[in-house]
């Protein structure tokens, strides 16, 4: 509890952190006010911030690669290591911190889309999707999180996983049935499931398989590297 304290501490002391967030938030109102502006006839109000949440999906990533690249720069990680030298500790208050902005920033962000859409547009079923697309942010934002472990520099994380959730989606988009196990693509089952094999849940278990995958052979080399 104490190395999860002091993330959250450095955490809201840092101004990427704390721009990123609410950046995340003010565009998830403004582009679900535009999407809902210019929706065709028969929209609701939560299909419109639902269509929102894969640009918020940046935001979520830069959330979460921080708390571990900005370690490596001035080469803090080594203060933090002589404050805390058991490094699992770290690692585990560190995922626990970005995990919970994470979460809050992405109810923050779906909230605002919601509320900014729901000036123009009626609610209907389609609300049902909306906790599906907070934890499907929250866990992009822990993917980027257990990369960063892995890379521990700042550009390349954000590069790597960019790449993952933006780039290579629509590149493998060809490919039909092996494209649907990336991470993006199976996590958004959560909030708009329109796969024939996988669920919501069967998605969100594909998604928690990338980030545990990485978020292990993360933590050992974090373990073994010199700092």
């Amino acid at each position: 509890m104490n190395a999860v304290s002091a993330e959250l501490r450095k955490l809201g002391g840092l101004p990427l952190v704390v721009y990123t967030a609410t950046g995340t938030i003010a565009i998830g109102a403004l582009l679900a006010a535009a999407l809902a502006g210019n929706a065709p006839p028969g929209t609701d109000a939560a299909t419109a911030a639902l269509r929102a949440v894969p640009y918020l999906q940046a935001g979520m990533i830069v959330i979460g690669v921080v708390p571990i690249s900005q370690e490596y720069t001035g080469r803090q990680i080594g203060t933090t290591l002589t404050a805390m030298p058991r490094r699992m500790a770290v690692v585990l208050g560190k995922t626990v911190a970005a995990a919970a902005v994470l979460l809050t920033t992405s109810a923050l962000a779906v909230a605002a889309a919601l509320g900014a859409a729901a000036t123009a547009l009626p609610w209907d079923q389609a609300a049902a999707h909306l906790g599906g697309a907070m934890i499907h942010l929250t866990l992009i934002g822990l993917l980027a999180h257990a990369v960063a472990l892995v890379l521990r520099q700042l550009m390349a994380s954000l590069i790597a996983v960019l790449l993952l959730v933006f780039a290579l989606p629509p590149l493998l988009s060809p490919l039909g049935e092996h494209a649907r196990w990336l991470p993006e693509r199976a996590g958004a089952q959560l909030y708009a499931p329109d796969d024939s094999i996988l669920t919501p849940t069967t998605g969100a278990l594909v998604l928690i398989a990338w980030i545990v995958v990485m978020g292990v052979i993360g933590s050992v080399l974090f373990a073994r590297r010199d700092a």
